[in-house]
Order: structure tokens, then sequence, then C-alpha cells
């Protein structure tokens, strides 16, 4: 049937978004330092479990991609979680957005992607706090962009590493060193707070939720779907996180903020649009 692949995909982003306003519930508990660390650790400790790392023996080249790629998720994900703090769930995956489209417009040799990326810079400026209408917390939007270079990091870095070792194998190392890179803040920050059982509780279902069940989710996906479709389908969850942000978490944005929202989607389903051609086979996971 083929509209399982998309329904999974369209599962998988629900439920990335679905974590990230758990998350953002739990910052009152354990900050978003702590729950970076509850999420990096359990995900940890879970891929390592599945993959069995230790099995296999990288070479110094592989072993430095991991180290990178593992470094750009950690710090991805504790900046990703200190802009949730501050700013609304759908501006928040939107700005970050940027990053993978940047990747993509930085390869292309399209002289239509110029507008895409107009669009994009379009959208990020409507939400600037000099120009807004309802103004966004200046550091929020600071933390966000560092995610969204994190991202855009961790998109090459993690090709050199799935070229160089095993993709499980690179997977959960990757995690090992993210963990390493963003448990201690949260360590300190929530201290005794991360070891509370309704917390570690909450943590573990964030780690499934954002991590375990949506990458198992894509995976399936990404077997049935042409990459174009995937693309453009994936360029649309800015516009869910900011539904699921109003569902969940009551959050309500200006019409200007809808318009950075569009803007942002728009270029991204543009680019990718453009960067795979429309015969091209299924992408093999």
């Amino acid at each position: 049937m083929r509209f399982l692949p998309v329904l999974g995909l369209v599962a998988a982003m629900t439920s990335i978004q679905a974590g990230a306003s758990l998350a953002k519930r739990l910052f009152p508990l354990a900050g978003p330092e702590g729950i970076t660390t509850l999420r990096l650790v359990l995900a940890a400790l879970i891929l390592c479990a599945l993959w069995r790392p230790w099995r296999v023996r990288l070479e110094r080249p592989a072993l430095k991609a991991v180290a990178l790629y593992g470094g750009a998720l950690g710090l991805m994900n504790l900046t990703f979680y200190l802009a949730l703090e501050r700013l609304p769930l759908g501006l928040t995956v939107a700005i970050e957005f940027t990053g993978p489209l940047a990747v993509a417009l930085y390869a292309s040799r399209r002289g239509l992607d110029l507008l895409w990326a107009a669009l994009a810079v379009a959208g990020i400026g409507l939400i600037l706090p000099i120009a807004a209408d309802a103004p966004l917390d200046p550091l929020g939007l600071l933390f966000v962009l560092v995610a969204a270079a994190c991202w855009a990091a961790y998109i090459v870095f993690g090709q050199r590493a799935g070229a160089l070792a095993h993709g499980g194998t690179a997977t959960a190392l990757g995690m090992a060193v993210a963990a390493v890179v963003g448990a201690p803040l949260g360590a300190v920050k929530a201290g005794a707070a991360l070891l509370e059982p309704s917390v570690l509780a909450l943590g573990l279902a964030v780690a499934v939720l954002s991590s375990a069940l949506p990458y198992s989710l894509e995976m399936v996906a990404l077997k049935r779907l042409k990459a174009q479709t995937f693309s453009v389908l994936m360029s649309l969850e800015p516009a869910l996180a900011a539904l699921m942000g109003f569902l969940l978490l009551g959050e309500r944005l200006t019409p200007r903020q809808w318009a950075a929202i569009t803007c942002i989607v728009a270029a991204s389903v543009g680019a990718a649009w453009g960067g795979v051609k429309p015969d091209a086979a299924p992408v093999q996971a």
C-alpha cells in the first residue's frame, strides 16, 4: 500500500515534535540542560546496546569523523533545547531547518536556488527582534541559529562518518560522543533531579519519542519512498511543529510568525523538489 510509507513518515515527524513538546514541559523539573542529558545518555545506551560498537575497530580517520559527528549532534541537541525554552516550538524548528537548507543550497549550482535562499532569509528577517510584531528572545534566537549551524555540520560530518564506518556503529558511537559533550552541563545544572524516578521515566519517553521511534519509522519510509518525495515531506516539519506547539503547548503564533514559517517551508520544499531528479530511485537505508 503506497500510502503507508507516507503515513509512517508523518508519524515519525509527529513523534519527534511530540517528544519536543514533552521535553519542554519537563524543563521546570530539570531544565533544558538536564533534559538534554537524559535524552542523549539514554539514547546512547539504547543504541550501544543495539549495535555493540565495541566489537568494531575503527581507523583514526573514522574515529575523527565520528567524534566530529557526535560533537555536532551533542551541541545541536543542547542548543535546540536552550532555544526551545525561550521560543515557540514551531519557530524553533523552522529556524533550525535553515541549517540543512544551507547545506542543500551550498551544494546546488542552479540559479533558481537563489530564490529559495532569498525566501529563507526573508523568513528569518520576519522574526528578528528588530522587525517582529511580537519580539522574540534574542538569546533564544542565538541558540537556535547555533543549533541550525550544528545541524549543517551534523549532516556533513555524518556523511563522512557513514562512509568510513558501518552506519549503526557510527550512529551509536556518535551518540555516545554527543552524550559526553552534552551531558556534563546538564548533570551540573540539574543535579539530583535527574535521578528522580518520574524524571527518568519521562526522560526515557522523550528519548523514545524524539529518537528511537521516529528513526525507526523514517528507516522504513526511506526504503519505500523516492528521495524527492521524502525530502519534500520532511520540509513540512516546521509547519507540523507549529501545529503541535499549538495543540500540546498552547503556543499561539502571530500572522507574521506564520508568514516566516511559510517562507522557510517554501524554501525547503523548493530546494528539495529541485535537488533530486523526479524519477530518482527510492533511497536505500
